[in-house]
């Protein structure tokens, strides 16, 4: 496997048709879902099970176009394989994504129908929660399929995975504050934290409770009020307010910069009025294009791997198949500041971005274990 950053390249242009087998060389398996009758299409993608059956959630979003899709699950299935790779974890890389408008094309039919396909796979794929997807909805598949994670607690299931991707996070930008300042305390730093959703929330909330002053924003207004109305100040100023726009965010002055809402958001115009000396946000595939993790390095910004640091939901959700314990998934979650460290110490020690040095990390340990085994052939 190459240590090119995993972020890189992995997009054709939107003009051009998706030939999967060339932008899904390294993936072991694409599956596309079709059930007319209750408008279903989805497309699941295994990337690897080198190390064990691919566990990825299922993220249902409104995409442009098939094309579209495909690049994205692709492109996170990948992202998966290294997650859990990175965290030491016995499980392979997958995703799924349902093409539709959740809001609209969600239903308990669809999602039953979905289950009956991730079924089909016969525990090459384990699927859980993502963007426009909840533990109630995996209630839903799991009504059809043996193969699912992120239940809710009243099915035995692991709840929502926000809360320790969150936690994971907040792990990761400790070790990263450390390898910047020397101190692991965000007490008096300013976090800029773009996307208050699910996991922003979240991480805010252990932002404030460390003695962060947080500056947010979100595309949709009611996270960035909810966020506000739960820490709205006593006496004295408010520790969080919030901005219009992501635009806004960047010319604040910034210690640390939490990408949280959707991938890409590391541009090259971007690093270039950044002013955070720290980059650590929950947001999968960060990176922009193949150089920006070196544009980052040049600059002097510490940058935190994305998938490194937001491993935390797929701890908790790999805990469930053991039998979930919240406190042994959280102590567990909690190694992300070593991982985040390591990584961070390598990269120096190598001469090489961090996100280069993550890959090295990972790659090594799906060579060393995977070639031990083959591909999984599920149960």
């Amino acid at each position: 496997m190459s240590a090119t950053p995993r972020t890189a390249g992995t997009t054709p242009p939107r003009s051009a048709a998706v030939d999967v087998f060339e932008l899904g060389a390294e993936h072991e398996q694409v599956v596309f879902c079709n059930d007319p009758a209750t408008g279903l299409r989805a497309i699941v993608a295994i990337h690897s099970t080198a190390l064990g059956p691919a566990l990825g959630g299922t993220r249902f979003h409104p995409y442009a176009s098939t094309d579209d899709a495909i690049a994205d699950v692709l492109d996170l299935s990948r992202g998966m394989s290294y997650k859990a790779a990175l965290a030491g974890l016995d499980l392979g890389g997958g995703k799924a994504v349902i093409i539709g408008d959740p809001a609209t094309t969600k239903s308990e039919a669809l999602l039953r129908a979905y289950g009956r396909f991730v079924q089909s796979l016969a525990g090459r794929y384990y699927t859980a929660c993502d963007v426009g997807t909840y533990s109630e909805d995996m209630d839903h598949v799991a009504r059809e399929c043996s193969f699912v994670t992120g239940r809710t607690l009243a099915h035995g299931g692991a709840g929502d995975s926000s809360v320790l991707t969150a936690y994971g996070v907040f792990q990761g930008m400790r070790a990263a504050a450390e390898h910047a300042w020397g101190s692991t305390s965000l007490e008096g730093r300013t976090v800029g934290v773009a996307g208050v959703g699910k996991v922003g929330r979240h991480l805010v909330r252990h932002l404030v409770s460390d003695g962060a002053r947080v500056v947010v924003t979100d595309v949709h207004a009611p996270a960035v009020e909810r966020v506000l109305a739960e820490h709205a100040a006593g006496t004295g100023p408010a520790p969080v307010r919030a901005v219009g726009s992501t635009a806004e965010l960047l010319a604040e002055p910034l210690d640390v910069y939490a990408p949280c809402a959707l991938g890409r958001a590391l541009t090259d115009d971007v690093v270039d009025v950044l002013s955070a000396r720290v980059v650590c946000g929950a947001a999968n595939n960060q990176l922009a294009h193949p150089g920006v993790d070196k544009a980052l390095l040049d600059r002097g910004i510490v940058y935190a791997p994305d998938y490194c640091v937001n491993a935390g939901g797929l701890v908790q959700v790999a805990d469930e198949l053991e039998g979930f314990s919240f406190d042994r998934a959280e102590q567990r979650a909690a190694r992300i500041y070593d991982t985040t460290r390591a990584v961070l110490e390598t990269a120096a020690a190598e001469g090489v971005s961090p996100a280069v040095a993550a890959d090295r990390l990972a790659e090594r340990r799906m060579r060393d274990v995977g070639r031990l085994r083959g591909i999984w052939l599920g149960r």
